[in-house]
């Protein structure tokens, strides 16, 4: 059930009978006519734009058309009143039954209630995370993680069929960096004292790795001239590290579908086959780039290079993607795996990077264009930095990494749930502050604590309700006569239920499983709200003392919250709490 969706059906319904009077011409595009909750709640409970955005195509004057419109809206049975609003706005007011029954559509359909087809099994790669594999994953690495997660989960619960997918970034140069440093470890764990020089990487974490290279492989690198162990070691490090995140996003709750290695890449013919591709549509050539404003990228040469025409697929310049020298750019990789994904048949990409990556937007959009035949759409999100605070003030630990805070440590702190859901409160372009002392503490303050505390309520009147010998089970509830519930508390939380499938649609089709959190905060606050005013007015309790048949009304009306709530919060990979402690 979509009632939003109900509603925008019976005003294409009315437009096509306008159509048939002949009052409105035939030819009409009815993709931007919408139907959404109004700005003001007080102007009534659905609104329309059809009358505004028909008005040019039909040439005629927007209030004519809603005046005609409404006529025929009114009629409806579910419709209590039309009105032509501002220059040609139509707001719709719905009868109480509507509202009434919506909590029983919620119970009927459980779990599927705002479940949406829209994806119809169209396939996508969500790629997330992909931190080199030089070390644990940090709190950035945190917030692109829980985002790319949540996505995947919003478009799979929209009818999408997703996978998930980690690329390995292990064909670089800091993997060498990272054997170097694992080496040293190595040599530490046999007794020698090291030096850890610019470049190398100090953490504790790689002081295990390094011991369990010396119980693998014993002395046999000890003071042997990196030709000798350097791939070995860098195979060993890499795997160790991958263990490692692996383990860090299990901790978080993230599990991956499919991991992808760069260096699969290099010396298989991949890299080539991608240029090849591109060189075909005539896309490869030699060439001098401009020098480039301001700060001078690290692909730049003063020299000819073989390019990407990146341009003729939205892109500001051209790329480079071999250089002089003959060795591979970093884009040419990028190219290469985005390339095997195309031809895995996926219809649609995205990628999650980190804020720091964001010049490298337009160039991986024009390098899928250009290898899709723009076929295959890539949406790219940016997740903006977390900023750690504690009361207030800017938060430090233990940093068990030597140069950052990881993952694991906040997850340590406050668990996989609150540190899930406090990334997700705000959008992921934008800076989040992190306060390890707020996202524990139990307030309205805290939106964990509020959406949780309200699933929480709902299942304490529930246990209550069985106490009283009073039958509260789904079979029971949907049977329950809801006529009763005319309070405006009460029509509240139904009409914020009511918004749920819509508001799915839309986090779905922008990206933005943001959305969600904030959704669920306020429907949470809609049933805290009616709970509190229980407190003052005994008819709105929801345990109606010798009353069963009214107890439980009320009830269905909450245990929908709670079906709504426990679906959002699954989107999010996020435990609802049955109870507070």
């Amino acid at each position: 059930m979509n009632l939003f969706s109900d509603i925008g059906t019976l005003v294409v319904s009315a437009i096509a009978r306008l159509q048939s009077d002949g009052i409105l011409p035939q030819d009409l595009d009815l993709g931007p006519v919408t139907v959404e909750p109004p700005r003001d709640p007080l102007h009534g409970d659905m609104a329309t734009n059809a009358a505004m955005v028909l008005a040019k195509p039909s040439r005629m004057k927007p209030r004519d058309i809603a005046e005609a419109l409404v006529s025929i809206l009114a009629a409806d049975p579910r419709v209590t009143a039309a009105e032509v609003a501002g220059p040609g706005f139509i707001n719709l007011r719905l009868a109480p039954v509507v509202w009434q029954t919506l909590a029983t559509a919620v119970l009927e359909q459980g779990t599927a209630y705002g479940r949406s087809d829209m994806g119809q099994g169209s396939r996508v790669n969500v790629e997330y995370v992909s931190a080199n594999p030089t070390g644990p994953l940090h709190v950035g690495h945190t917030r692109g993680a829980v985002f790319g997660d949540a996505l995947a989960g919003l478009l799979a619960y929209s009818g999408y069929d997703v996978t998930r997918e980690y690329y390995i970034n292990d064909g670089g140069g800091q993997v060498d960096v990272l054997a170097r440093s694992v080496y040293l470890r190595y040599l530490e764990a046999h007794g020698q004292t090291v030096a850890f020089v610019d470049g190398t990487y100090p953490g504790e974490y790689l002081i295990e790795v390094g011991e369990a290279l010396k119980s693998k492989v014993g002395d046999a690198y000890v003071d042997q001239p990196e030709e000798v162990w350097l791939q070995d070691v860098r195979s060993y490090s890499t795997d160790a590290m991958m263990d490692l995140i692996r383990a860090d996003l299990k901790m978080l709750g993230v599990e991956m579908d499919h991991f992808f290695s760069e260096k699969s890449l290099y010396g298989t013919g991949r890299i080539e086959a991608a240029i090849a591709d591109l060189d075909a549509k005539g896309l490869i050539y030699r060439g001098v780039l401009e020098p480039p404003k301001g700060k001078t990228p690290e692909d730049w040469e003063p020299r000819e290079q073989t390019l990407f025409r990146s341009t003729a697929h939205g892109d500001d310049v051209d790329r480079p993607i071999k250089k002089s020298d003959g060795s591979w750019t970093y884009f040419a990789p990028d190219i290469a795996y985005h390339f095997d994904k195309v031809s895995r048949g996926f219809n649609q990409l995205i990628d999650v990077f980190g804020a720091d990556h964001g010049g490298y937007v337009k160039r991986m959009k024009a390098a899928v264009s250009a290898l899709s035949d723009g076929a295959v759409p890539l949406d790219i999100k940016l997740t903006q930095l977390v900023k750690l605070y504690k009361n207030g003030e800017p938060f430090k630990m233990s940093k068990r990494a030597g140069t950052f805070v990881t993952l694991r440590d906040v997850v340590e702190q406050v668990g996989p749930d609150v540190t899930r859901f406090v990334m997700l409160t705000r959008k992921n372009d934008a800076t989040l502050d992190f306060d390890f002392a707020k996202v524990l503490e139990q307030s309205r303050e805290n939106p964990v604590f509020y959406v949780q505390y309200a699933n929480a309520r709902v299942n304490s009147v529930m246990r209550k309700a069985v106490e009283a010998g009073i039958d509260v089970s789904d079979a029971t509830l949907v049977q329950a006569d809801l006529s009763g519930m005319t309070h405006e508390s009460e029509l509240a939380v139904a009409k914020k239920l009511a918004e749920w499938p819509r508001l799915i649609e839309i986090a779905a089709r922008t990206h933005e499983p943001h959305r969600v959190a904030f959704y669920l905060y306020e429907l949470a606050s809609d049933l805290h709200g009616l709970w509190n005013r229980g407190n003052d007015d005994p008819g709105l309790r929801f345990l109606q003392d010798g009353d069963a048949a009214t107890s439980q009304a009320k009830i269905a009306l909450a245990r929908a919250v709670s079906v709504v709530i426990s679906a959002g919060l699954g989107i999010l990979g996020v435990t609802p709490a049955q109870e507070m402690r």
